[in-house]
């Protein structure tokens, strides 16, 4: 029982580091991933060695999210997954709230400032990512390679990072559907 306590607070304080460094940056202190997850900063550091390592960590448990969220859409979406999954990415993440957002378009950028272990991490998660894009079931305008993949993936966080900056809707939703368009061009 304490065990899975323990497991159960761990859990919680990854999604609350991935939420606190996806809405904040790497900029959030200590004391304020501790908040988040609703634990003192010794706790914290009875889970987590350093901030680096909660990084590491949040970094992780995002991308695992989004190969979720892959597969749920190729599990549930059957051959129409893939045009689906775009128009979700290019729609409902265009506007949700940071800390809800794809850990893939708010931490890549961190990422370029990370130490090495922390950037294999992501690199691993990513190659798992394209992986899955590719092995999964057969879907109109799918990528077929893992360049492809991430290709198709750099192009989703380019435009929802370029699209939220922008302040007007129209504007950023008219970038939303030309990426669309683009992704899915082979696809009626």
């Amino acid at each position: 029982m304490r065990s899975e306590q323990k497991e159960q607070t761990r859990q919680r304080m990854r999604q609350a580091a991935a939420e606190g460094f996806r809405s904040q940056g790497y900029g959030i202190g200590v004391d304020g991933l501790a908040k988040r997850a609703g634990v003192t900063s010794g706790a914290f550091y009875a889970n987590f060695s350093s901030k680096a390592d909660a990084f590491r960590e949040a970094v992780a448990f995002g991308m695992d999210e989004l190969l979720g969220g892959i597969r749920y859409f190729q599990d549930e979406r059957g051959q129409a997954w893939w045009p689906e999954f775009v128009r979700f990415y290019l729609g409902e993440k265009l506007s949700c709230d940071l800390a809800q957002s794809c850990s893939l378009q708010t931490l890549t950028p961190e990422l370029a400032r990370a130490d090495d272990e922390t950037k294999g991490v992501f690199q691993e998660k990513l190659q798992a990512i394209a992986a899955a894009i590719v092995e999964g079931p057969d879907s109109p305008a799918k990528p077929v390679t893992p360049e492809a993949a991430l290709t198709a993936l750099a192009s989703l966080i380019g435009t929802v990072t370029m699209a939220r900056a922008m302040g007007d809707v129209q504007m950023a939703q008219a970038l939303a559907g030309a990426m669309r368009q683009q992704l899915l061009a082979d696809y009626a």
